[in-house]
Parts: C-alpha cells; structure tokens; sequence
C-alpha cells in the first residue's frame, strides 16, 4: 500500500455543507432529508470500498457530527436557518475554521499514526487534516497535492473587488449589483481562500504545495489590466508562485505530461498528504460535485492524472493522508439524460487507486 506496510487507512466524513449560492438553498429547501435517505457522502463512498477491498488494510471511524441545517439534506424543522443571511454568517465568523478544527482534532486524537482518509464536502476541511499531520510529521516534512478546477486561494475581499470589476466593465456579468453579500465580506476561512489562509498562517511551507487541474487560472489578458482589483486578484496567484508553489492548469496537464511529471520528482519530503477536489470532472465524468463553473476533465484523464503520482510512491515517499471532497449529495448517483451519475464510484476508484495501489 503505497510503500507502507504497518499502517492503515482510516476513513471518515464530515458532511459540511455550508454553500451559501441561492441554487444550494433552492436545492435545499426543496431536498429535505427524509427517513432512510443518506445526507452523507461517506457512506455511498464506502459502500464501494468496503466490498472491494482487503478488510485488514483499513478502518472507519463513521463521520464528524454537524448541525443538521449544515448538511446537505436539512431537516424540515431547520427551514427558517435555509436562507442566504444564515449561510454568509456562518462562513464570515469563521464558522469553516471551527469545523476544520474539530476535524484537525479527530485526525490527532483517533487515526494517527494511522493514516486519515476523509470523505467530505466542503473543501476547507482539507486544511483540518493537513494541519493535524502537519504538527505529527513536522511541516517542512509533508507536502501538499490538490487537484481541484479552483485554485482555492482568494480572500474573500479579493474575490468580491474582482466580482465588482466584472460588474462594472462587462455587460453580460453574471453578478447582480444589488446583491449584498458581494460587500464587505470579512476574509474568512472558507472554500474558496482555505489555501491563503493555510501559507499566510504558517501551516504549510508554500514550498511543499502543489496545485493541478485548475481553470480558473487568470487568463494572459488578464495580467494587463490596469485596476487596481484584478491587480489584488492576480496579486493572490502571483503571491503562491513568488513563494513556490507549483500550479498546472487542467490544459497543462492534458499537453504537458512530462512537466507535471518533472513536478512530482522536485517533491523532497517524506510524506505527501493528496487532496481531491471532485469538481475536477465537473459536467465530464461527473454531475454530483457542488461548483460546476468550469467543465472539468474526462473520468480517463482523472485517472491518468492521479496515475501519475506513482512516480512519488516508487521513490519510498510514504502517503499521510488524503481526501475526497466537494461531493453534492443532492445531485450524486442521480439519473441524467447521459445516464447515472458515476460520483461515488469514482471517488471510491480514487481513493483505491491512491490509498491501496490498485
């Protein structure tokens, strides 16, 4: 099992899911769980798991407990929490952090030494986890891969003068400019800035952290505009590169194989903790993921991509943890005109090809 012999995977959930886009609350307010019905990835995931592989190379823990209205599925008597005001003050008081805390808790008190294998949604988590290996192993000794169509790195106040920029100069912006919450946002730790927060923070050596698949990587033009806003928000990008991070747009890694290759050898450390962000196949391989903003790669590139960090297994770096994330457990596993939606297949086929070598 990726060049460890005396220790098992331990997998648990944490069914965060605190997405305050009006779809997810329409989607809320109209999914309500029900008796019997799953509001927990964890368990979909490891119906595949279990039955597929050798019992005595792993464990699980069951998940993380959370505010029913927090979940994916609320119950019906949380219907006055279900609303965009809720949701915003959840994520601005740092209501994401809280819940990485209690994950980084778990991981220290319950899995290590063993090795965590969270199956979650909100991306944050992962740096609950990371964290909790981090002060295990030491920071400098474990390195950090996500693959994720977003680069999870913007502070909120960035991303919101960027959305204003958008407003004000393109005529078909998606954006409302009456909408609020686009203003004064706070620079919480959430989904889309975890990352920042993680270098800024000391957490991880920026040095240690790998980004691939991403496509919402600023485009060339971009980086010539003047405004001081897309100046902030290109600044975000530029600041992770200055400090060494290596980041591969999902098109780079499709043409140039032997780059990311070239990438995986540079790592040094002992140990790598791999995070996967499912929107990576976004409206291709897969419909059950919570931001389908950009379209994500083929269920075949996944692989081929995720195939590739064998190299680090092959030179005796020894896998921390890892994870599987950003799962809509309203949408996966349900029948689309292309067919049923192969999410939880796919995460289990991740975490076999990546946790166990198969």
């Amino acid at each position: 099992m990726n060049g460890i012999s005396d220790k098992k995977l331990v997998f648990f959930g944490c069914p965060l899911d605190c997405d305050e886009k009006f779809d997810s609350i329409h989607e809320k307010r109209n999914g309500l769980w029900t008796m019997g019905k799953s509001d927990d990835p964890f368990n979909e995931v490891m119906a595949f798991i279990r039955p597929e592989v050798q019992q005595d190379l792993w464990m699980e823990l069951g998940s993380v407990e959370i505010p029913t209205w927090l979940r994916p599925k609320p119950r019906s008597e949380d219907l006055l929490k279900i609303n965009t005001e809720s949701f915003i003050a959840f994520i601005d008081e740092d209501g994401c952090r809280r819940i990485a805390e209690d994950v980084a808790g778990m991981v220290s008190k319950k899995i290590l030494p063993d090795i965590p294998c969270m199956i979650g949604i909100d991306h944050s988590l992962t740096g609950g986890v990371y964290k909790s290996l981090a002060e295990f192993y030491g920071r400098d000794n474990v390195s950090l891969i996500i693959i994720d169509s977003h680069t999870d790195a913007i502070p909120m106040s960035v991303l919101s003068d960027a959305i204003q920029y958008d407003i004000d100069t393109n005529p078909g912006s998606v954006h409302d400019p009456r909408d609020p919450f686009l203003y004064n946002r706070p620079d919480s730790y959430n989904a889309s800035s975890f990352i920042h927060h993680m270098a800024a923070e000391g957490i991880i050596n920026p040095k240690n952290l790998y980004i691939f698949g991403v496509s919402d990587y600023p485009e060339k033009k971009t980086f010539r505009i003047k405004d001081p806003r897309i100046s902030r928000y290109i600044g975000a990008y530029a600041e992770l590169k200055r400090r060494g991070t290596k980041i591969m747009t999902k098109k780079e890694c499709m043409q140039a194989p032997q780059r990311l290759k070239t990438l995986l050898q540079m790592i040094s450390t002992p140990y790598v903790y791999v995070s996967i962000d499912m929107d990576i196949g976004a409206i291709n391989a897969v419909e059950g993921v919570r931001f389908r903003n950009w379209k994500g790669m083929t269920e075949g590139g996944i692989y081929k991509l995720v195939d590739a960090l064998k190299i680090l297994f092959a030179r005796k770096v020894q896998l921390a943890g890892m994870d599987i994330t950003e799962i809509d457990q309203r949408r996966a596993g349900e029948i689309y005109p292309a067919g049923r939606d192969q999410t939880f297949r796919i995460a289990a086929t991740l975490i076999k090809k990546i946790g166990f070598g198969l």
